[in-house]
């Protein structure tokens, strides 16, 4: 069965092209982190495969949060809306480090680990620093 609908419009794909490469990227992120830090570990390349693959569905959460968060804290017309917006974008990004660390640990063990809240975040950081740079390469290639 195709992956679009009978259509072949490309929004009713239930995955899109740039998810697949987000998550290759991932993957090399992450095995280069596993092979340069000692406290990320990913025994297998299929486990930092599946680990890339939870990473990005609990990033693009994240990141879909984040943004309804930021509209909220736009349309805040008040010092009490923007400082409550504020802090709940503080909590989502400082809460989703150990958010990751724990469904890491819950669904991997021992084998999978990404260090601890500073690694995370470097490596969090990294991930997407990598995602936006391969976006912009591919974007700009198709613009050529």
């Amino acid at each position: 069965m195709p992956v679009a609908s009978q259509t072949g419009s490309r929004r009713s794909r239930l995955i899109a092209p740039a998810d697949i490469v987000d998550v290759f990227v991932y993957v090399v992120v992450l095995n280069l982190a596993a092979e340069y830090l000692p406290n990320v570990i990913a025994e297998t390349f299929s486990l930092s495969l599946l680990s890339a693959v939870l990473l990005k569905v609990v990033l693009e959460i994240v990141l879909a949060l984040k943004d309804r968060i930021k509209a909220r804290f736009k349309a805040a017309t008040t010092v009490a809306g923007k400082g409550l917006a504020g802090l709940t974008l503080w909590v989502l990004l400082a809460g989703s480090k150990f958010l990751v660390l724990e469904l890491i640990a819950l669904v991997f063990g021992d084998a999978v680990s990404l260090g601890g809240f500073w690694s995370v975040s470097a490596l969090i950081i990294v991930l997407m620093l990598a995602r936006s740079g391969v976006r912009r390469l591919f974007t700009d290639t198709a613009a050529a």
